[in-house]
């Protein structure tokens, strides 16, 4: 400071002067524009294409003095880092692949520092699209039902798809694949598909049109080169059948036959015609309209035509009749009809056996691939077989039927003259099974009808079947029974479920589900069936024992089906018996046992059975036990307080018992407490007043109840009289006294009887109860004392009420248990023990017992041993 003091003007200001000199400017960044590649990289843009590891800007700055600079960069916190830089250089290289969809704009914090000074601003860096995005089509599959008679030109469905680029590359254009084949169209800007014009839909043709749409951007600039992309869906398109077609003859044309030979009333041959609408067909009508001459009818319903006549009443060799098929509608009204011309020839030869034909000549083997269950009426249009005969008349009639598995499909026509085409037709859609057979074989029999030469021939018929899921999974049972153990961890098994679709393929996996209110502690493998509890399942026999619950068997194409599921939940022995209370105190009468309760609250037997025993007393061989019902009584030698006394001078006596409670479960759990008994004698008062009073000792209001209804009883019948007694003064005009009235009432005596015994009735303290360390828990009991029952019972006693319903069980907070140690016997009992000694204690008794020998001897007349 001294120093300081001493110091000269012209000192102080050549250190202002040094110090001005030495002052630092901060560094900074040059100014650049739009297109500038160094600076500080404000408004730089970058294509979301550009390569990885590519040097895109040069940090460029300067200090004021001249020192060299230092570049950096940082990020805001979470943010990802795009960029990496030479600190020395200033060189910036991209680290991490751009994606506009994701992220547009990076905000990167650019610095620069001359070692002193640090100067850092934040700059936004812009993401440019590129063409790298695919179209997408949305809310896929496409399927559109399309009624057959939708006009041409109208709009059936509209396809969306969607590119995430923007500009060129982002705008989508539509157009058809095979546009000449289709009979759609599609606005290549809208996506509206529609029927082309003067174009219509034809159920009976094409059930289902299968329109493969092309979705393609506009192209744009990827990585240097012009890239354009695409997708591609399916619609599918199910006309819907209308009834816009007629009917239409199967097995045209069609040649019957009249033998010399055939009887008036043959069938000749049967024509079929079908409703030419598949989906929705009506019922078919014939009738000949001309051509008969009246030698020919035909059945309206079934199309087969006879010949009413004999054959040499007919006048002509060739007959032509002119048939009729007509639709008939649910209503019965006759719609659209068709014609068919049959031809009857009258002839007389037969040389020539039935022959089959295929496209290629005679042919006796026919094969054709279908579906399984193909539906009923459909005719097996893949089957291209003719049948003929070249004889003539009669000779050239013969029977068509198919041998093998019955009821499958049906063969048209049955009766053939001369030639037909033969149809087959599905009759049982269900029995066209591919589980059950792969391969259909037939035997397609022509056999002659009213010749003597029988001639026939035969041809196979081979139906290959093909799959489809037509069946739902099953399980091997409609319910599962399962058991569990009420301890077992989280996870575990518990039953396993099989179900099985003999669909092929994709079709015949399963998939399993569990659900319902009671599967929340369960879980499926889906594959497998197992079922196991969930991993934090708890199971508690004591909370709930039983669930019940579905789990369901699914495959690809959402066919299920459901089983039930019943889990019983098998008790674990795990909880101890309980008192009601930890320290019970009874009143024992000589003669009359006490009962202690204890309760287990185990679910099954043999956990919650509980068995007692006297574990300690003292003095001993005073209380007998029962094991199963928990009552106490005194050994048969003690009858009277005498025999207490002999063994206690006190006589307000308190016996102390340390009683057990064991249950029968393995391993076995236990508890103990301690039981003060206070033992007395029968009261002095003799009647059934007296015995109730003493049952009701140790329930003060029961006695109370009873000496109230008593009262009011009385009360009425105090009314009773007076209002009888006022009717009696009033018919003879005198006033009876109100004494001769309140002279009548008296006090009952049970209630001096009742007030004399509360006055000898002494307060009783709590015991404390002992148990051995176990995880018991708490549950109230059923009237553990049971009142004191006198031996026998007055029939007056009221009955005892029901006992109250068991609460839940809640589990308690842990606990210390007490350990019972040393005498149990009240601190008076041992004080006189002390005195006496337990030897004396012995001779009192045999000396009571004597005594009373004795008198009961001589009361009876019996000689004295």
């Amino acid at each position: 400071m001294k120093h300081v003091r001493h110091f000269t003007p012209s000192l102080f200001l050549s250190l202002v002067h040094v110090c001005l000199v030495q002052a630092n400017y901060a560094p900074y960044f040059f100014d650049n524009g739009a297109r500038s590649t160094n600076g500080n990289m404000a408004l730089l843009s970058l294509s979301e294409d550009t390569p990885v590891g590519t040097h895109v800007y040069t940090l460029n700055g300067t200090d004021p003095e001249g020192d060299p600079v230092t570049y950096g960069l940082a990020y805001e916190a979470g943010s990802r880092r795009y960029f990496s830089v030479d600190e020395n250089l200033g060189n910036v290289t991209l680290i991490e692949e751009l994606d506009r969809e994701k992220e547009d704009e990076i905000e990167v914090i650019v610095s620069i520092s001359d070692g002193l000074s640090t100067v850092s601003e934040k700059v936004r860096i812009l993401v440019m699209d590129a063409n790298d995005e695919s179209p997408e089509f949305i809310n896929t599959p496409y399927i559109v039902q399309v009624p057959e008679n939708a006009p041409s030109g109208s709009s059936i469905f509209k396809i969306e798809a969607v590119d995430r680029d923007t500009g060129s590359g982002g705008s989508i254009t539509y157009f058809l694949q095979n546009i000449h084949a289709n009979k759609f169209t599609i606005d290549r800007h809208s996506g509206v598909l529609r029927i082309k014009t003067g174009v219509t839909l034809d159920y009976e043709k094409s059930r289902t049109h299968f329109v493969v749409i092309v979705a393609k951007d506009g192209g744009g600039k990827l990585r240097g080169d012009n890239k354009v992309f695409s997708a591609t869906t399916t619609v599918t398109v199910n006309v819907e059948d209308v009834q816009d077609t007629p009917p239409m003859f199967i097995g045209t044309p069609y040649y019957g036959y009249v033998y010399e030979d055939t009887l008036a009333g043959s069938e000749v041959l049967t024509v079929v015609a079908l409703d030419g609408d598949r989906g929705k067909p009506n019922s078919i009508h014939y009738r000949i309209v001309n051509g008969s001459e009246g030698s020919f009818e035909i059945s309206n319903t079934t199309g087969a035509i006879s010949v009413i006549k004999s054959p040499n009443q007919l006048k002509k060799e060739v007959y032509e009749l002119k048939v009729q098929a007509s639709e008939v509608s649910q209503e019965g009204e006759t719609s659209v009809y068709t014609f068919a011309t049959v031809t009857i020839r009258v002839v007389d030869l037969n040389n020539h056996p039935p022959t089959f034909y295929g496209e290629n000549g005679p042919q006796n083997k026919f094969e054709l691939t279908m579906y399984e269950h193909p539906p009923e009426g459909e005719i097996l249009r893949g089957l291209k077989i003719t049948v003929n005969d070249s004889d003539q008349g009669a000779n050239a009639k013969f029977n068509l039927r198919l041998v093998g598995p019955g009821g499958i499909f049906r063969v048209v026509p049955q009766t053939v003259l001369n030639e037909a085409q033969v149809t087959i037709i599905v009759e049982n859609s269900a029995a066209i099974d591919y589980e059950k057979f792969k391969v259909l074989t037939f035997k397609l029999l022509a056999i002659e009808v009213n010749t003597p030469e029988k001639f026939s021939s035969t041809a196979d018929v081979v139906i290959h079947l093909l799959d489809t899921n037509d069946n739902v999974p099953k399980f091997s049972s409609d319910y599962y029974i399962a058991r569990i153990p009420e301890n077992s961890p989280g996870g575990s098994n518990v039953v396993s479920v099989t179900a099985t679709d003999p669909d092929s393929g994709l079709w015949g996996e399963v998939k399993y589900s569990i659900y319902g209110t009671g599967a929340d502690l369960f879980l499926i493998h889906p594959s497998t069936g197992i079922i196991y509890t969930q991993p934090w399942a708890v199971l508690d026999a004591e909370v709930n024992s039983k669930y019940n619950f579905y789990v369901k068997a699914e495959d690809t194409d959402g066919k299920y089906s459901l089983a039930e599921v019943f889990i019983t939940v098998l008790d674990v022995n795990d909880h101890s018996p309980e008192f009601n209370e930890n320290i019970q105190e009874k009143t024992m009468i000589i003669g009359s046992p006490v009962k202690i309760e204890a309760i287990d609250q185990d679910a099954e037997e043999p956990n919650n059975i509980v068995d007692y025993s006297i574990m300690q007393a003292d003095p001993a061989n005073v209380f007998d036990i029962d094991q199963s019902t928990g009552e106490i009584k005194l050994k048969s030698y003690i009858r009277s307080l005498d025999i207490i006394h002999n063994i206690t001078n006190n006589k307000d006596c308190i016996w102390s018992v340390v009683v057990q409670a064991k249950d029968r479960g393995s391993p076995s759990f236990s508890t103990t407490a301690v039981l003060k008994i206070d033992i007395t004698e029968e009261t002095l008062h003799k009647g059934p007043m007296a015995a109730f009073l003493m049952q009701t000792k140790d329930n003060p209001m029961k006695a109370l109840g009873v000496l109230a209804g008593v009262m009011g009883i009385m009360v009425l019948i105090t009314i009773m009289i007076s209002t009888a007694m006022f009717w009696r003064n009033k018919r003879s005009n005198k006033i009876t006294p109100v004494r001769r009235i309140i002279k009548k009432r008296q006090t009952p005596q049970s209630r001096a009887v009742r007030m004399e015994w509360l006055k000898f009735k002494r307060p009783s303290n709590a015991a404390e109860k002992f148990v051995v360390e176990d995880d018991a828990k708490s549950l109230h009991n059923e009237n553990s004392n049971n009142n004191v029952q006198v031996t026998p019972p007055p029939p007056t006693a009221p009955v005892p009420p029901p006992p109250p319903a068991l609460a839940p069980r809640v589990d308690p907070p842990a606990r210390q248990v007490p350990t019972v140690s040393g005498s149990l016997t009240p601190k008076f009992i041992n004080k006189q023990l002390k005195k006496r000694g337990h030897g004396s204690t012995h001779n009192a008794l045999v000396s009571e017992l004597k005594m009373k020998f004795e008198k009961r001897n001589a009361a009876i007349g019996e000689p004295h041993i």
